[in-house]
């Protein structure tokens, strides 16, 4: 196991995208869970991953080389979308270089498939808030107010290995990769 995973529960893998926090970043600390938790900004690639007992170094070096064959893109956050009523987020346009990093690292570790198979369809996107934490007449204002301070312009070149729990500020970074 890596050094820095003890008390953590659980892992993942994501994008951050340290360009959306001066928008999102006071209305995740007050809507989205994960922000609580210490998740910066990001789109997801692979949640959950591996338990933190399974983070090896080799699983690091392995995520690396999957991770280096992507390349950075740019990308834009121009709309505001919604999962049902539940979750508010950003749309990054265009998707497809977010959903191919979910697909090879999945295809790599097949044992996670993302958001442990509950959806039947990756949607990248970035969380500002949900009905976990919030209710609806927040959520809703929250999204006029982000729409109105659209498009956010993001230049993708690193993604994390994070690992945490449900604690306040548990999550942190065990690794991080260039695309």
């Amino acid at each position: 196991m890596v050094d820095n995973l003890a008390g953590t529960t659980e892992t993942a893998v994501i994008v951050p995208v340290p360009a959306a926090d001066a928008v999102v970043g006071p209305y995740r600390q007050a809507l989205d869970h994960s922000a609580v938790w210490g998740v910066p900004a990001h789109v997801t690639v692979l949640y959950p991953f591996l338990a933190p007992e399974r983070i090896t170094a080799a699983v690091v070096d392995e995520l690396g080389e999957v991770l280096a064959r992507t390349g950075s893109f740019e990308c834009v956050f121009s709309r505001v979308a919604w999962f049902g009523q539940d979750v508010v987020w950003l749309a990054p346009e265009p998707a497809g270089p977010f959903r191919t990093l979910t697909e090879r690292v999945w295809r790599r570790f097949p044992e996670c498939p993302p958001y442990g198979g509950a959806h039947p369809e990756v949607v990248p996107h970035l969380t500002i808030g949900s009905t976990r934490r919030a209710g609806p007449a927040a959520l809703e204002r929250a999204a006029a107010e982000v729409a109105a301070m659209l498009p956010i312009a993001a230049g993708i070149d690193r993604v994390r290995l994070i690992a945490g729990s449900s604690s306040p500020g548990s999550w942190r970074t065990v690794a991080g990769f260039a695309v």
